[in-house]
């Protein structure tokens, strides 16, 4: 009887460790893989410019160089597997984080947003800080942009900060209260889908664009 005491509570205190310490599972997509996660890595590096072939759902050789050029880009060790670290990079969730999905989503955004924010106007004032951000949303909204704000971001040749690698930069405070400010609806540009430096641009087409509002050295137009 003792020793089925023993076992008994050495039983219960198991259970109890298993429900207080859940095991985190790691998603990670590699070559081979299968599945929803894998169309969803596949859709978004194509719909940026990065993956050609077919969207099938197979993580293949041309998913694996897609994804090894999009890690070059930003950043990140190429070595084609789509880790947590990529996945965030491309704007898709992660399971095994302990908080809720939305609030996980929410922070992604805050993050990825207050980023490109610092890479692009840390230097500028503040309403020019939240004026970048909202230039981001303004596109997720427009239907001639991608609709997520990772899409926006990292669609090619979009952001200077990308390209020169600026958006991996150490995050200034500021900037990240600028993207929880244009993530809650303030929108100094009035709406504005584009902005510039007029003493940087060369670009004839986008000095084209109507002028909406200068804040700091950025032009914002629509």
């Amino acid at each position: 009887m003792k020793k089925a005491a023993v076992y008994l509570v050495l039983l219960i205190l198991a259970i109890s460790y298993v429900i207080n310490n859940p095991l985190e599972v790691e998603t990670l997509s590699k070559y081979g893989s299968r599945g929803q996660e894998v169309i969803n890595i596949q859709t978004r590096l194509k719909q940026w410019g990065y993956y050609k072939g077919a969207i099938d759902g197979i993580y293949g050789p041309k998913t694996v160089d897609a994804v090894k050029y999009f890690q070059r880009k930003n950043g990140l060790t190429p070595d084609g597997i789509a880790g947590p670290a990529t996945l965030a990079k491309i704007g898709l969730p992660t399971s095994g984080s302990g908080g809720s999905s939305t609030s996980s989503t929410y922070e992604s955004n805050v993050n990825l947003l207050a980023r490109i924010i610092n890479g692009e106007a840390r230097g500028e004032p503040y309403t020019g800080q939240v004026a970048v951000g909202a230039v981001v949303l303004n596109r997720v909204k427009h239907p001639s942009f991608p609709n997520t704000i990772a899409g926006v971001i990292y669609q090619p040749g979009a952001f200077t900060a990308v390209s020169d690698g600026q958006i991996n930069a150490a995050l200034v405070e500021t900037c990240v209260r600028a993207a929880r400010d244009a993530l809650n609806g303030w929108d100094p540009t009035y709406g504005a889908i584009y902005y510039y430096n007029p003493k940087t641009a060369t670009n004839k087409w986008i000095r084209s664009r109507p002028i909406l509002i200068t804040i700091g050295k950025h032009v914002f137009c629509s």
